[in-house]
């Protein structure tokens, strides 16, 4: 049965239209970290995403910026946040990736009212701050940095480094305030060290689950550490959790290391307490203010050791960071579930609008 002409012998088939699958548009990647733009692209160039960044460090751009956005990565600085003002101009966004453990500069709950799922670098740098925090002791208690400011000025502190209240790990009791990732990578070296370690969290946890650590309410937990450890989050509870009735409750000579964030340690209170002697000293990563300034009187008390928010800043954490922030974008518009949600919003990405 013929349906049309004919064709000729020979004449090559007719062919209509070819039709092609329809491409998606290219995800919308709003950059807040403060590197450079094409570096940021470069991360990103084998995924379906454009990659913008704000017109100026400022909250106001990313306000503007945020928009179109469909995906946000985060600023680990804590320069740039995205807050009640930032989610409600943000009709687009699907996701945001913060590239730290820390969430402070987010809003979880606002962002979970929005349907947006936010996820952290959960465990990237847990080794390199445990590690800086080990340092941090031993670095405190036997007066390292002290010790090598004065040689260098010509002295030769010999008897007095012994006399500024330090002594060995082994043996002492340590306490660490916070239990994730950080806490247990803590613990365990503390204990592989010969320490007495124990820990308060805000859930309980068993000594295997906390790295050999014991659980101790917080009370009693400061009144047991010659060392007290902070890696503990910044959430309400843990804003100014360590103050100076908490530090009232330490041992006479015992040595504060904060890893946390500045908002958990009263620093006036600190000072107070080094100060009277109560405290023989700290070690600082981090700072209510940031960067710390220039007339800060935490830099005038060198019982104090300082350093600029690196803790988690070694080479292979950050390795470990970028790798795990290239996989989630890439997990998030692929349609697989992106891992680390700190919100309770469903892991699946989807686009809106």
């Amino acid at each position: 049965m013929n349906f049309g002409r004919t064709r000729a012998a020979g004449a090559a088939p007719r062919i209509g239209p070819l039709r092609s699958e329809a491409v998606p548009e290219p995800w919308s990647l709003l950059a807040l970290p403060p590197l450079d733009p094409s570096l940021l692209a470069a991360l990103f160039a084998d995924l379906p995403v454009t990659v913008s960044t704000p017109a100026e460090r400022a909250p106001a751009a990313v306000t503007e910026a945020i928009g179109t956005a469909e995906i946000v990565l985060g600023d680990w600085s804590g320069a740039l946040g995205i807050k009640a003002e930032q989610i409600a101009a943000a009709t687009r966004l699907a996701f945001v990736q913060q590239p730290s453990v820390g969430i402070d500069t987010l809003d979880p709950e606002a962002l979970a009212a929005a349907g947006v799922p936010a996820a952290n670098a959960a465990g990237a740098n847990a080794i390199s701050v445990a590690e800086w925090c080990v340092g941090a002791a031993f670095a405190g208690l036997r007066s390292l940095a002290w010790a090598d400011a004065q040689m260098r000025r010509g002295e030769w502190p010999q008897l007095t480094v012994s006399q500024r209240g330090g002594g060995e790990l082994a043996g002492r009791r340590v306490g660490i305030v916070g239990m994730g990732d950080i806490g247990r990578a803590c613990a365990t070296r503390f204990v592989a060290l010969g320490a007495d370690v124990a820990h308060w969290s805000r859930r309980e946890r068993t000594a295997e689950e906390a790295g050999g650590a014991r659980w101790l309410p917080l009370p009693e937990l400061l009144a047991h550490s010659q060392l007290l450890v902070l890696v503990v989050a910044l959430a309400p509870e843990t804003y100014g959790l360590i103050g100076a009735d908490a530090l009232a409750r330490l041992p006479q000579g015992a040595y504060v290391v904060n890893a946390a964030r500045g908002g958990v340690l009263d620093e006036a209170a600190l000072l107070d307490a080094i100060t009277s002697g109560q405290l023989a000293g700290a070690a600082l990563d981090v700072y209510a203010t940031e960067p710390l300034p220039a007339g800060s009187p935490l830099r005038d008390d060198d019982r104090i050791l300082l350093s600029p928010h690196a803790a988690g800043a070694s080479r292979e954490a950050q390795g470990r960071l970028i790798t795990l922030v290239i996989d989630n974008v890439r997990r998030a518009v692929s349609g697989e579930p992106v891992l680390h949600v700190v919100n309770g919003v469903d892991p699946v990405i989807r686009r809106r609008g």
